[in-house]
């Protein structure tokens, strides 16, 4: 029988999973705090992009036909963005509302946060950035079908300027994008021969 098949102790009784998991204790009760805050907040924020996203894709600018009950403005472009951004917001809020609970509900464990904990979080993250643009796509969209008339070309630079508060966001959070994908996505193995690489 090969003796790495058995268990290694130290003079107190204690095999390396348990060292590891007494060493790393305060650091995985930190880290749960912040997923835990972090996934709070943005549950709520994904929440009411959900809210909005099903109320908007359930009413049509322009209204629809009374012979028909089709859209009146169906073969308009406008409203083409309006209905499939609406249906994009939809799926990408419901999705990351999804990941942010999965990540409330799980157990913490020290092994989770290698894989399982940054996967959930970069997921959600990403559908809750895309929700809020597809959000702004559909809100740009549908007003500029009620008000094509009116604005025509100086609508654009107004919708352009709602995009500030998304870039100033999305720029706040693109660090901690960043890190999540390096942690996500990185390779421990390659890492550690770098190291060895380059001590020898």
């Amino acid at each position: 029988m090969p003796p790495d098949f058995f268990a290694r102790y130290n003079y107190k009784g204690e095999t390396p999973e348990d060292i590891f998991t007494d060493t790393h204790k305060e650091l995985v009760e930190s880290g749960c705090k912040w997923l835990r805050s972090t996934s709070e907040s943005c549950s709520v924020v994904v929440a009411l992009i959900a809210t909005v996203a099903f109320a908007t894709s359930t009413t049509l600018p322009g209204g629809t036909n009374d012979d028909n009950g089709k859209p009146t403005l169906e073969n308009h472009p406008a409203f083409k963005i309006f209905a499939i951004a609406s249906l994009i917001a939809l799926s990408f809020s419901v999705t990351s509302l999804a990941m942010f609970l999965a990540i409330l509900t799980s157990r913490f464990q020290e092994n989770y946060f290698g894989k399982v904990l940054p996967w959930k979080l970069l997921l959600g993250l990403t559908s809750l950035f895309l929700s809020i643009a597809s959000m702004l796509v559909s809100f740009c969209a549908g007003h500029f079908c009620a008000l094509r008339d009116t604005l025509k070309y100086a609508a654009f630079p107004v919708y352009a300027l709602t995009c500030v508060p998304v870039t100033f966001f999305a720029s706040a959070q693109f660090p901690l994008y960043i890190d999540l994908i390096h942690a996500t996505f990185r390779n421990p193995f390659g890492e550690i021969r770098s190291k060895l690489d380059s001590s020898n």
